[in-house]
């Protein structure tokens, strides 16, 4: 499967000698995306409250490693669910990981989807929390820390470790989550989208407002196509009339988002307009039609499985919250998304 660069990093084996008794992530093994997340903030973090990292997982490298995402200097990172498929990217071994069963939570980061196109190609849960909540080594600040999971109660002990300013639950009453809004194109996604993929995205958001009492809309949600704004503010070349240009299209778009969460806690739609291709691609830009808009606007966001389609391709679910709507996003998962089932491997269709 090729999930992983190295094992075995240098933590003798047991919990943080400074971690907190009785915490939730003591002695939890965990993997770390690439050779050089070990020494991000939010790694480190997690070792203090006793989390165990047991390697480093794989991430794309060479000219075609992010147009297929599973491409390493190594060879192919494997997809669990089916070996002929990319596991989505960037944080590929690290979704390969977890959908295995290797580890119950793998870290990776998110800058256009990195996170949540693995979960949902890899059939497993993906989160990226809002912009801004925890720190980031990107000087876009379009790539955060994120988290890859199978149990969704994971998620909060994983957030009250790595974002500084997390607020547990309280017990206090708050008012409930209403109302959702579904799009399957934001749009813009149309020409790519794969019928079956928004078909299966659709009965799983649909299942799961009926399991937490929300009542789903269909507002026409027309957003502008985020790749040219997107790449041109992950640019540090652009010229400054396009860099305005830019702005201009993630101001439009972060107003049309506001205005829908006016009338809908949340926003759901397919994590990827198309199901996870081959090992030759297509790739390029078609996997994140749908997540990197989310990057530009910073808006909290999770991939949950949704299903799989005729041929075994896993399809997954996004769903976006309110700007610093983090909580209440992990506590709906908490309550209502089931854990995330063990891959059973299939060679071919």
């Amino acid at each position: 499967m090729r999930a992983f660069l190295s094992l075995g990093l240098d933590t003798g084996g047991s919990p943080h000698p400074g971690a907190p008794a009785g915490s939730p992530l003591a002695g939890l093994p965990i993997t770390v995306k690439g050779e050089r997340g070990a020494r991000h903030p939010g790694v480190q973090a997690l070792l203090r409250a006793g989390a165990v990292p047991i390697g480093t997982t794989s991430v794309p490298r060479g000219p075609r490693g992010y147009q297929t995402w599973g491409h390493t200097d190594r060879g192919l990172t494997r997809n669990p669910w089916r070996a002929d498929l990319s596991p989505g990217g960037s944080s590929a071994g690290a979704a390969a990981a977890v959908a295995a069963g290797i580890v119950p939570l793998s870290c990776g980061s998110d800058g256009a989807g990195s996170v949540r196109i693995p979960a949902a190609w890899c059939h497993v849960i993906g989160f990226k929390p809002s912009t801004g909540r925890a720190p980031t080594p990107d000087p876009a600040g379009l790539a955060v820390p994120g988290v890859l999971v199978r149990d969704p109660a994971l998620l909060q002990p994983w957030a009250a470790a790595v974002l500084p300013d997390w607020s547990p639950p309280t017990g206090l009453p708050e008012p409930p989550l209403a109302a959702a809004a579904w799009s399957a194109t934001l749009g813009y996604a149309g020409p790519h989208l794969d019928p079956e993929v928004a078909e299966i995205a659709e009965r799983a958001a649909q299942a799961l407002c009926a399991r937490a009492g929300l009542a789903l809309s269909r507002p026409g949600v027309n957003l502008t196509d985020p790749e040219n704004a997107w790449m041109t503010l992950r640019s540090n070349t652009s010229s400054a009339a396009k860099q305005r240009r830019a702005q201009r299209t993630r101001h439009d778009n972060n107003r049309r988002l506001t205005e829908l969460f006016q009338s809908a806690d949340l926003l759901m739609t397919p994590t990827t307009p198309g199901r996870a291709h081959g090992h030759d691609g297509p790739g390029e830009h078609l996997s994140v039609a749908l997540t990197w808009g989310i990057n530009l606007s910073g808006h909290p966001a999770v991939s949950v499985p949704a299903g799989l389609t005729a041929d075994g391709c896993p399809v997954g679910l996004q769903i976006i919250a309110r700007p610093c709507g983090d909580e209440r996003l992990l506590q709906l998962l908490d309550d209502h998304v089931p854990q995330a089932p063990i891959a059973t491997p299939r060679s071919r269709p």
